[in-house]
């Protein structure tokens, strides 16, 4: 092959590295960093002491209770003047609710029932992604996290925590309408996940080894990695951004922002790597490139300086000497 092909050949490889490799990054870990249960609940654990996630968790099922009490009590009642007594009950209640949640959230018993609640969720959404033949509306049955609350608290030996009734509520988590575009998106991801880190890979080796000068394709790679490692921490910076300016009302910027850390926290550090190792492996290239220049310098003026000093004596032999005359 002409070294001018080879090099045009060699440039595209490792422009095609470059640019699946950040890309490859981020389809690995929605692929397999996502769904892995345990994986998912490790990383969610930590969330249950950030302050601005218990406040919104706390806020939340509050304003649930309260709800569900004022609901109760039009049931039996029915009247505006119950309706009204009711809602002064709610504002006599409401701080009392409050304030009991709170403090739920900062036991271990609420640390429980949050690792149970996120494994039963990523369990149900996953299963409903794997599974063809499923339609509706994604549903989770609280009963395991009441029954693991239930345990530690007669753990804790809290009294009544054994009479706690163990109840199979089903909590809607995903729209039926929801679920067959998410799942395209999931089997795309499978592939992807698997298929692009192995062709940048690929083609960065076969870009390196087709390439006329080597150490500059490694630079070049080495570069173009870091590169993508800095553009996909970036990408990750903008879109914290807008999901945190996305959210519901009722989910605090603070307590959007924690958990969107806490899932990309992997990521981060795939960008970071990219980044430190592509730089890494760029500066040892370019320091081996001048190495072997010097070396080759120091030789070509060792070996001037030897023919110079040979220069003289080379000449007197060549003169004839005066008895020759």
């Amino acid at each position: 092959m002409p070294p001018r092909l080879r090099s045009a050949l060699s440039a595209v490889l490792v422009a095609l590295s470059c640019l699946l490799t950040p890309f490859g990054a981020l389809a690995a870990w929605a692929a397999y960093g996502l769904t892995d249960s345990g994986r998912y609940v490790t990383t969610m654990a930590p969330l249950a002491e950030d302050p601005a996630v218990r406040d919104v968790i706390a806020d939340t099922v509050g304003t649930g209770i309260l709800r569900e009490v004022r609901v109760g009590r039009t049931r039996i009642g029915g009247t505006r003047v119950d309706g009204v007594r009711m809602s002064a009950t709610q504002g006599v209640m409401a701080p009392f609710v409050h304030d009991a949640l709170h403090s739920f959230t900062k036991t271990r018993a609420f640390r429980v029932a949050w690792d149970e609640g996120n494994r039963v969720t990523h369990d149900a959404v996953l299963r409903a992604l794997e599974d063809e033949r499923q339609d509706g509306t994604v549903t989770v049955d609280l009963a395991p996290v009441t029954a693991s609350v239930k345990h530690q608290l007669a753990h804790e030996n809290l009294p009544l925590a054994n009479n706690i009734p163990v109840r199979h509520t089903e909590v809607a988590v995903l729209p039926a309408g929801e679920l067959g575009p998410l799942r395209k998106e999931f089997h795309v991801l499978q592939v992807a996940g698997f298929w692009l880190p192995v062709a940048a890979a690929v083609f960065a080796v076969t870009g390196i080894a087709v390439a006329v000068r080597r150490r500059r394709a490694i630079t070049a790679t080495a570069l173009g990695t870091a590169l993508g490692g800095a553009l996909l921490g970036l990408a990750l910076v903008i879109g914290r951004h807008f999901t945190v300016a996305d959210l519901p009302a009722e989910v605090t910027e603070a307590a959007g922002g924690a958990i969107y850390d806490a899932l990309t926290a992997t990521l981060r550090t795939v960008a970071w790597l990219l980044l430190g190792v592509g730089l890494t492996v760029a500066g040892v290239a370019w320091l081996t490139r001048y190495a072997h220049q010097a070396r080759e310098f120091v030789l070509l003026r060792l070996v001037r300086e030897r023919r110079a000093s040979a220069a003289p004596g080379a000449d007197r032999a060549q003169q004839p000497t005066r008895a020759q005359v």
